[in-house]
């Protein structure tokens, strides 16, 4: 019983000073003699009540902040089982801690696991009740391998528990998830994530394995493997040591030192040398590790920032193309718009030539009409003057018989029809002076172009009036 004693010192000390329960079980003694006075029946059943309000109670209060209830860290492995538990016996067992939420019994090997609410209560459940005989068999309380955690390493120093669990939780439920840090509260670029279930841990190895998962803006990808798990908790206690022969030889001599110049003491310094040996090669690989950690953090620095200038060059570029389109967008708009411009402009310029042309083939029609009356006005008064000259004017007399004009001197004499009459003198004169265009030179009748000009006018179909 002094190991039993042992353990569960220890746990109940650590949950003392969280002490809820320790605190509450007191209550129970106080009540006892209450119970005595009262009915058996009735006591018992009021008693059984309050105290498991109480202890509900009571293990509510053992939740952190945040914790997720139920998951494998609460898982517990029990051996060293009776062949005949029943599975009813085995929840008895662990009704004070809460109702489980997994419970498994194998009856033939002698083990059985169950799953508590919190990690908490599976602690104390481990330490109260390791060791304990049932049916004379000493149970072993142990907690159980977590079947779906998973160690990553490379870490960015800025990675937090939270961005961990969240860039996890793509692969499935994540229980934990914790950035190991040091003695300074440092990251040491490790972490571990627990799944909820082993398909969803297997999807995230083989993706991780398969791709580059990256967690932060730096390309520094994280390295996953299956958590190697180790029992630093209990560890190996005397009791459960194989106490075979090997055993009982290695076990003769008690603990000291060697002697120098003995067969033990040279081997123990050979041993020493082979660790000292191996030392330093790890300090030598780790050296030669952060070296060409170091360079390749400075490449990736280096290649960053040249790696953003090029983007930079290249958004550049991009805008000075968008720019360049642009103008060039604008160009062929002004040009468009030039072009409907010059067309409008020459529309115009032909629909005032039109006009212009119309303008002057009126004005040509109306001088030529104009011209037409003005010459048929001359042609009238000229043939009504020749007929005037027919009727023998150069006969008639002017002033008194016996007043004689002679003609000689105004060259006269030899011209047929006028004689020496002075009437003669006054028609010759008065058609030169009304009409000067007259004669041969003129538009009168002895004109050779005189029938022309009455064709173009009155048509060739037309006969001389006159």
């Amino acid at each position: 019983m002094g190991p039993q004693q042992g353990q569960k010192s220890g746990p109940q000390q650590s949950h003392q000073r969280t002490g809820p329960q320790q605190g509450q079980r007191p209550g129970p003694p106080t009540t006892k003699p209450r119970q005595d006075r009262e009915e058996p029946g009735r006591g018992a059943t009021s008693n059984d009540e309050s105290d498991g309000n109480q202890r509900k109670a009571t293990l509510s209060m053992l939740l952190k902040p945040g914790e997720k209830t139920y998951t494998q860290r609460c898982r517990l492995f029990i051996g060293n089982l009776p062949n005949d538990i029943t599975e009813e016996d085995f929840k008895r067992l662990f009704a004070k801690y809460g109702e489980p939420s997994e419970v498994f019994i194998n009856k033939s090997k002698g083990f059985g696991f169950i799953r508590l609410e919190s990690r908490a209560l599976a602690e104390i459940a481990k330490a109260e009740l390791d060791d304990i005989p049932m049916k004379g068999r000493p149970l072993r309380v142990r907690f159980a391998t977590h079947s779906a955690a998973l160690s990553i390493k490379n870490l960015s120093p800025f990675v937090s528990n939270e961005l961990l669990e969240e860039a996890f939780s793509q692969f499935g439920m994540v229980e934990r998830a914790i950035v190991i840090v040091d003695d300074r509260g440092r990251s040491t670029g490790k972490g571990i994530v627990e799944f909820a279930s082993k398909p969803a841990a297997r999807k995230a190895l083989d993706r991780c394995n398969e791709g580059v998962f990256l967690l932060t803006t730096s390309p520094r990808p994280v390295v996953v493997e299956p958590l190697e798990q180790f029992d630093d908790e209990d560890g190996l206690p005397e009791k459960l040591a194989q106490k075979n022969p090997r055993y009982q030889a290695e076990r003769e001599e008690p603990p000291r030192f060697a002697r120098p110049g003995t067969f033990e003491f040279e081997y123990s310094k050979r041993w020493k040398s082979l660790d000292e040996m191996e030392k330093q090669q790890r300090q030598q690989v780790e050296k030669n590790m952060r070296e060409a950690r170091e360079k390749l953090e400075s490449e990736m620095e280096d290649a960053y920032h040249e790696h953003q200038a090029n983007l930079l060059r290249q958004g550049k570029r991009q805008e000075e193309l968008r720019r360049m389109e642009e103008l060039h967008s604008q160009e062929m708009q002004k040009r468009k718009e030039m072009q409907i411009r010059q067309e409008e402009e020459r529309r115009r310029r032909e629909e005032e030539m039109l006009r212009k042309r119309e303008m002057e083939e009126q004005m040509r029609r109306q001088r030529e009409e104009n011209y037409r009356m003005g010459n048929f006005m001359d042609r009238d008064m000229e043939m009504r003057m020749n007929a005037g000259g027919a009727l023998g004017m150069g006969d008639m007399p002017f002033g008194a018989s016996n007043q004689k004009f002679p003609m000689g001197g105004l060259g006269f004499e030899g011209q047929q029809g006028m004689g020496s009459s002075p009437g003669g003198l006054m028609g010759n004169e008065m058609r030169n002076e009304r009409f000067a265009q007259g004669g041969p030179r003129g538009m009168g009748p002895g004109n050779p172009g005189y029938g022309r000009v009455r064709e173009e006018f009155d048509g060739p179909t037309k006969k001389a009036r006159f």
